[in-house]
């Protein structure tokens, strides 16, 4: 019996803005510190706000904005002191600021959805979130925000009715607009599709789904290739069960790290199911499928002992 099961994968948000602060205007932070700085506050991470740990994490973001003088970074520990719970409140008030001149003074969509990435990461303001994100999905078609709105429809969140066809939509948006979320959004979208609870009828449309993870599979998003090997082993309406797609579609699942999907295939060599048994190539499977379990065992330490 081959092992057929549909996976999801969480993603994480890039924020970036500039920052001011009005205790020292006349120094502003590069591009590549507050990047930092934002990004850790929101994940909600402990760090060492010590001029050393700036300074090397710091120059990860100076490749992405090699305008910015990522040398100015040492001195960002003398720029804001984390440890003044004062200074640091000054800080995120800004930033509040920033963003909301962004998103309504200028009318910039990115703007908008930092605005909303801080109020839920900072504020806790889910409401306020929902509101901003509904907004710039709807009127500005921003495809992260429309990713967003859709996640918080699934589950109800920030003050918005569980509505899964509304979150359908949202996703769809955010796939036929690409952008950095628009792989997990076709992914999504495919979700809903395949088991019906995003469709008016709410029956499963596979061949809809098909098209939909064939997007997010060609992006190089593993849980789509494997679930289009799922539909293609198993068979679905209007979808005749195809061995050679099933096996292809593993095999791209497993070259992008995904365990069942190598799991999958080599069982299929070792037993010849649909393709001419190879007991070398199950083989090979089966080891890369054991590394790759034993890789995610040891990063699921790695976050535990680190936090």
């Amino acid at each position: 019996m081959l092992i057929a099961c549909a996976a999801t994968q969480q993603a994480t948000t890039r924020l970036f803005n500039p920052f001011v602060s009005s205790r020292r205007a006349e120094r502003k932070l590069p591009m590549p510190c507050t990047s930092l700085i934002f990004f850790r506050l929101v994940q909600g991470r402990k760090i060492s706000w010590d001029a050393f740990t700036l300074q090397g994490e710091a120059q990860v973001y100076a490749v992405r904005f090699p305008s910015s003088p990522s040398l100015l970074c040492r001195e960002m520990a003398g720029l804001i002191n984390f440890e003044d719970e004062e200074e640091v409140k000054e800080y995120l008030d800004n930033l509040g600021v920033e963003f909301s001149f962004q998103c309504y003074k200028e009318k910039d969509p990115d703007g908008c959805h930092r605005l909303a990435e801080y109020l839920e990461g900072v504020k806790k303001n889910f409401e306020g979130a929902a509101k901003v994100l509904k907004d710039n999905c709807e009127k500005n078609l921003h495809s992260e925000s429309c990713y967003k709105l859709g996640a918080y429809y699934v589950t109800g969140k920030g003050g918005l009715p569980a509505d899964l066809k509304t979150a359908y939509n949202c996703f769809l948006k955010s796939c036929e607009k690409g952008g950095k979320k628009s792989i997990d959004a076709c992914h999504n979208t495919g979700l809903l599709a395949h088991d019906g609870r995003g469709n008016d009828d709410e029956k499963p449309n596979a061949l809809l789904a098909r098209d939909y993870y064939s997007k997010a599979c060609d992006g190089g998003f593993a849980p789509s290739c494997f679930n289009l090997s799922a539909i293609y082993l198993q068979g679905a309406p209007g979808i005749p069960k195809d061995m050679n797609q099933a096996l292809e579609y593993s095999l791209k699942a497993c070259d992008l790290g995904h365990i069942w999907a190598c799991a999958n295939a080599s069982r299929m060599y070792k037993l010849g199911d649909g393709v001419e048994k190879d007991d070398a190539k199950a083989e090979t499977l089966k080891n890369r499928a054991k590394d790759l379990h034993k890789e995610q065992q040891a990063a699921t330490r790695s976050l535990t002992f680190g936090e």
